[in-house]
C-alpha cells in the first residue's frame, strides 16, 4: 500500500505521551514495591537482609529508570527490570506476583509501541503527508 512512499512527521510527537506513560507506570511501580517490603516482613521467614537488600535494589534500579526513559533502550531496560522482579521471586513469592502483574502491562506498553511505529511508517497519524522525492 505505502511501497516506497515516505511521510512527513506526525504533528504531535507521539514519543512524548508514551515516555511518559513509561515513567509513570514505573513510578506506579515503585510504590507498589515499597508497599511490598512490610508484606515479605509478616508472611513467611520475614524480611532478611538479602530479600530486603534484593529489594531495595529493585526499587533503586526502577527510580533511576524512571529518568531514563527518554533514551532508546528504555523499554528494553523496563522489560529488563520485570525480569528482576519476577526473580525477586526466589526470595519471596509475592515479589514474583508484583512482576506477573507489571511485566503484564509492559508487554502492553511494547504492543502499543509497536503499533504506534507501524502507524507512523503508513502516514496514518494525524498531521502526516506524503513527502515528494
Amino acid at each position: 500500500m505505502t511501497d516506497g512512499v515516505r511521510f512527513s512527521p506526525p504533528a504531535n510527537d507521539p514519543w512524548k505521551g508514551l515516555r511518559g506513560v513509561m515513567a509513570g507506570t514505573l513510578v506506579l511501580e515503585v510504590i507498589v514495591l515499597f508497599l511490598a517490603f512490610p508484606i515479605v516482613a509478616n508472611i513467611g521467614s520475614g524480611l532478611t537482609w538479602l530479600s530486603g537488600g534484593y529489594l531495595a535494589l529493585v526499587v533503586a534500579a526502577h527510580i533511576v529508570a524512571t529518568g531514563l526513559q527518554g533514551r532508546p533502550y528504555a523499554l528494553k531496560l523496563d522489560l529488563a527490570l520485570q525480569i528482576l522482579v519476577i526473580a525477586g521471586g526466589f526470595l519471596h513469592w509475592s515479589i514474583a506476583v508484583i512482576g506477573v502483574i507489571f511485566g503484564c502491562v509492559w508487554v502492553y506498553i511494547a504492543y502499543v509501541k509497536h503499533d504506534v511505529e507501524v502507524r507512523i511508517s503508513k502516514g496514518m497519524l494525524p498531521g502526516q503527508e506524503p513527502l515528494d522525492t
